[in-house]
């Protein structure tokens, strides 16, 4: 019996931390006891495939066992620990493989299985499958990253999400895996919590449409509701193919617990001592169906998700958490005009910890890119509900935490100016922008790429919609904007940073079009956007 290959679990992640008894157990001998395999009427590997968090040595398998996905336990009728074989190859067709092994899917994870390969090739895809009683899953195909340092000429990415089920079809998603990019970067709600909504017209970002593809299942507060809803989102075809097709990089956003939550806090007034349970079960649900290290594994109501990646000499990409650390919104989390709160020292976006490694990390970076991976806005963006309404800003994004936003783009100013590029999303519609510490004066810093939705906010409005006209106005650091669902392209070289806008015209029928709505470049040393 042949076991994947122990590694250290910290390679590549900037958190630091120490292997728990927990992480270790995971890593066992097979128990002796262990029942015979199971066998299945039916595939169990109904949801695919994924890699993720890639190193230069390696990178995580994932699949999940569930033969009949919505069903209690995925389908599984004996709820014990199962051996599922796992391969590795330099080809599609598996004539030159590498690696193999065994590994357990445990029970308590869903039955789901990370394997953590190491001792491969950098700079290289490799091609993985599972198997398991007589069935064989898809192939997918990742990439190890390339070795630290070592000169490199090109990265390419997709950063995509919110991907509401009910609000349109994942054409998006078959459109990322045609692209030939190295990694997908997931900003977060890869599912929506709330309940089916019916078949009726419903208000979706500012418009009314019907319901497109419904949920199953009320609000999800529990792990088995979590698991559900996964494994419905899971089991959409496109998705499977964008996770087969290369390696993804995720964190989650709000709505993979609750919309607009905040460290212990939701939007209900939950006590925290009862939201930290549903904040427990919707983490682990979020690890059970992510290609994460063992590293991500929540403890309890926590998980350690802000982590860095390193392209060669080219790029450092640090990927933020601006869920589990922040502060409660301002202002009961309404748009509202910038008052003192949003000011205080005492309110954190990222949490002290975190923002010393990310300047730790930013400071020692000697790539000719750094890349902060993160999940909303950090443009400082003024709205107006009508020509003479006050000005207000969003007290969910960078703008409701100016002392924290401002702490940011002052080190990125004075450390690492000309060199650091935020992609972000959540606000369901394509933004580009130059940052400034304080719209209006100075020159730009840094710059930002908000990926606008995978499906949230059906079709759009494009952008002539009155938000577009009325934000485009308030806002010269705000370089284009529209209300379409698609993803951002980066294809980042040694000089230029150069980022497609793609949407796609309607999510609302299958196979919509697929174009560039717009472009730009951003020169090293030299922060701002340019059309390109």
């Amino acid at each position: 019996m042949v076991f994947m290959k122990r590694r250290s679990l910290l390679t590549g992640l900037g958190a630091g931390l120490l292997l728990s008894t927990r992480v270790r157990a995971l890593r066992a001998a097979v128990p002796r006891d262990l029942e015979k395999n199971p066998s299945f009427k039916t595939s169990p590997f109904q949801l695919g495939v994924a890699s993720g968090d890639p190193a230069s040595d390696g990178l995580v398998l994932w699949t999940r066992l569930a033969p009949n996905p919505l069903e209690e336990a995925g389908g599984m009728e004996v709820l014990k620990p199962v051996l599922v074989n796992w391969e590795v190859s330099e080809d599609g067709s598996f004539s030159k493989p590498v690696q193999s092994g065994q590994t357990l899917a445990h029970p308590e994870l869903g039955h789901s299985v990370h394997v953590e390969v190491a001792g491969l090739k950098p700079d290289r895809p490799y091609w993985y499958r599972f198997y398991i009683a007589g069935y064989e899953s898809p192939t997918g195909r990742g990439r190890t990253l390339p070795l630290p340092g070592a000169p490199l000429s090109r990265v390419r990415f997709a950063a995509a999400g919110c991907q509401h089920y009910e609000y349109g079809y994942y054409t998006a998603w078959r459109a990322i895996a045609n692209e030939p990019i190295d990694f997908v970067f997931h900003y977060g709600d890869y599912i929506y919590e709330g309940p089916d909504s019916g078949d009726h017209l419903r208000e979706i970002d500012g418009h009314k449409a019907h319901v497109l593809r419904r949920h199953v299942g009320p609000e999800c507060y529990s792990l088995d509701e979590y698991r559900r809803r996964y494994a419905q989102y899971k089991m959409d075809p496109d998705l499977q193919a964008a996770h087969a097709a290369t390696s993804w990089i995720v964190s989650f956003d709000d709505h993979e617990i609750d919309n607009n939550w905040a460290g212990d806090t939701d939007q209900d007034g939950t006590p925290p001592e009862i939201f930290r349970l549903r904040r427990a079960s919707g983490l682990q649900a979020y690890y059970e169906n992510m290609p994460l290290r063992a590293t991500s594994i929540p403890d309890g109501c926590h998980m350690q998700l802000y982590r860095s990646f390193r392209f060669g000499d080219l790029m450092n990409m640090f990927v933020l958490d601006t869920r589990q650390y922040r502060s409660d919104q301002a202002y009961g989390d309404t748009n509202a005009p910038q008052g003192k709160d949003v000011w205080s020292p005492e309110r954190t976006m990222m949490g002290a910890q975190q923002e010393q490694w990310l300047f730790d990390g930013l400071g020692r970076s000697d790539a000719k890119w750094n890349l902060l991976a993160h999940q909303v806005m950090v443009m400082d963006l003024a709205h107006r509900k009508s020509a003479h309404s006050e000005l207000t800003y969003s007290m969910d994004q960078w703008s409701g935490y100016l002392y924290s936003r401002k702490r940011l783009l002052d080190f990125i100013g004075t450390h690492c100016p000309g060199n650091v590029v935020n992609v972000t999303g959540d606000a369901h519609r394509h933004f580009a922008g130059d940052l400034l510490v304080e719209p209006g004066r100075g020159k730009p810093v840094s710059v930002e790429f908000l990926a606008t939705s995978i499906s949230s906010g059906a079709d759009g409005l494009g952008d002539d919609d009155h938000f577009s006209r009325i934000v485009r106005s308030e806002n010269p650091h705000l370089k284009v904007t529209t209300d379409k669902r698609g993803y951002v392209l980066c294809d980042v070289g040694p000089d230029v940073w150069h980022a497609d806008l793609k949407i796609i015209d309607r999510v609302m029928v299958r196979d919509g079009a697929l174009s560039t709505y717009a472009s730009f470049a951003v020169e090293r040393g030299n922060p701002g956007l340019q059309k390109a």
